[in-house]
């Protein structure tokens, strides 16, 4: 089982379709819980989690401190790390559910997932070509792209460290060789 993070900050209208897409998850048992990691909403982000039975983890306005201390708080053995307004594919439980339960608890990797933007034109194609380049060229996803990591793996390597680039700072250290790419793709906003 996992434990969604998602770090918010007045994200009320991008949460919805986040959480929407997480519930086939909690329906088959695969998230045990989702945490909030919030620096301080004031819209309705808070009742919208309560609706939706996520935990809120309060924290500083430092995404890189309160995606640590959500991380702290998850109970389950694998996190996912996920923006606000990020939705993945329907077959996205099986596949993580393959991969969580192929690694052996000692296994020292994290996935991520196919980048899409929900957008017309070039620009966008663009965009993404250029995400999967990046991942080609130097094993490192965009930090929108989501990373699901094991806990004792995470822990290991510090970590979110403090700070804006505190997502980025993650990936390098988990490094390329490290970091599988599932065939999910992950839609964000374009």
């Amino acid at each position: 089982m996992i434990t969604v993070v998602i770090p918010t900050l007045d994200s009320e209208r991008s949460l919805v379709p986040t959480l929407a897409a997480l519930v086939q998850g909690s329906a088959e048992g695969l998230v045990r819980e989702v945490l909030l990691a919030d620096g301080g909403s004031r819209d309705g982000t808070h009742a919208i989690a309560d609706a939706a039975g996520c935990e809120i983890v309060a924290g500083p306005s430092d995404e890189g401190s309160r995606l640590a201390a959500a991380a702290q708080a998850a109970r389950s053995d694998w996190i996912l790390f996920l923006d606000p307004g990020a939705v993945l594919e329907e077959i996205w439980t099986r596949e993580v559910g393959v991969f969580v339960a192929g690694k052996a608890a000692s296994t020292n990797r994290a996935a991520t997932f196919r980048l899409a933007l929900d957008a017309e034109g070039a620009q966008a194609r663009i965009r993404e070509t250029l995400a999967a380049v990046r991942l080609a060229l130097f094993g490192r996803p965009r930090p929108e792209q989501g990373l699901l990591i094991a806990k004792h793996y995470y822990r290991s390597l510090g970590g979110h460290s403090p700070g804006l680039d505190a997502h980025e700072h993650l990936l390098q250290l988990i490094g390329r060789d490290r970091v599988a790419v599932m065939r999910t793709r992950i839609m964000l906003p374009g």
